[in-house]
Parts: structure tokens; sequence; C-alpha cells
């Protein structure tokens, strides 16, 4: 079975392409205009053993936002393209993730259901900008289209951390292993992990 997704999107604001093997080995290709997202994307595919291709370019010079909310928008769709009627997945996911002083937990539930809580971020978070380019408030934008596109329930939590770099990469990583976990074939499953018949 070859669960991959490739999707691609074009507006006024950005133009985005992202390609993804959920049963690849951690090879990404990343090129988003906003080198921090780029190093979480690469995390992203790295610690979720996703084999992972990201391109995209966009108005960075008015704001990053728009590129980075609609690669995550992409990122979404993809994983749910290549996810397709769900047979024989674990279905839920959990990570916990240290980043030095910073701690990140993420559960996902492959649910059909889109839904995202994101708490815990120390209160630094909502105004500080990594590498003079990436806003760390995006952070919630990025969860809440990942998971609303993927069709995932995704809960975020950071129990503890200080440094907006350590807390932002814990995160990424969390949702990484947690969507790896949940994503993965399960031998004991034949059918759709769920009384309702349908994911």
């Amino acid at each position: 079975m070859t669960r991959i997704g490739r999707v691609e999107r074009t507006t006024k604001e950005s133009k985005v392409l992202v390609e993804i093997d959920l049963d690849g080995t951690g090879t990404t290709e990343i090129a988003t205009g906003v080198p921090f997202y780029d190093h979480m994307l690469d995390s992203f595919g790295k610690h979720g053993a996703f084999d992972l291709t990201v391109r995209a370019s966009g108005d960075v010079h008015i704001d990053v936002h728009h590129t980075v909310e609609d690669v995550a928008i992409v990122l979404g769709q993809a994983i749910r393209q290549a996810l397709g009627d769900k047979q024989g997945i674990r279905r839920f996911g959990d990570a916990w993730i240290p980043m030095d002083e910073a701690l990140a937990q993420a559960v996902v539930d492959v649910s059909g259901r889109p839904y995202t809580v994101h708490t815990g971020e120390p209160d630094v978070m909502q105004g500080f900008v990594v590498g003079g380019h990436y806003p760390t408030v995006l952070n919630r934008h990025v969860f809440e289209s990942l998971a609303f596109h993927g069709h995932l329930a995704l809960h975020v939590r950071v129990l503890d951390g200080r440094d907006p770099h350590h807390v932002t990469e814990a995160e990424y990583k969390a949702v990484a292993r947690a969507l790896r976990a949940a994503v993965e074939p399960d031998a004991r499953i034949t059918g759709i992990a769920s009384t309702k018949g349908t994911l």
C-alpha cells in the first residue's frame, strides 16, 4: 500500500506544494522562504519518519503569516489524502518531547473530526520572533490549520519552557512523533479502528 499525498495550492498570497510519504524514512526537502519554519518542518519530517517535500513561495516581504499558515493547510490536506480510508491504522498517538528546559506533549486522534487544543506556552511566545522572521504566535495557527485540514483531533500542551525556540521545537517534534504513532499500521486491526466503521 502506498500512502503518499501530494497537494498544490495557489492563491494571491502564496504558492505551495507539499508531498508526504507516511511510510518514509525521514528524507526531507524543505524550502518555504522562512528559515526557522524550514527547520521546524525538517524536524517534523525527520521525527515523524515521513518523506516530506515542501516548496512554497509567498508574500514574505509583507509578513510570513500567509506562507506559514498556507503551508500548514496544504500539509494537512496532503496527510489526509495519504491516509486514504484509514484502514488498519492505530488511530491514536501521543508523544512527550523534551528540548533542554522545554517539555511538550502532543496527542493525536485521526478521528475525521477536526479539533485543536493548544495550551501552556509561556507569555513571551506572544511577542517573540525567532531569527527575526518567525513569530512564535503562529504556532497555534500552524497546529489549528494542520488539524482542521488533516481532519485530526490534536492536543498540544507545553508543560515547561522559557526559550521560545526550544518550546516551539519541542511542540513540532511532539506533533510529529504523535502523528507517526497514530498513522502507523497495526497488524491486529484489519479494518477501521472505530465502532462506527468509518473515520
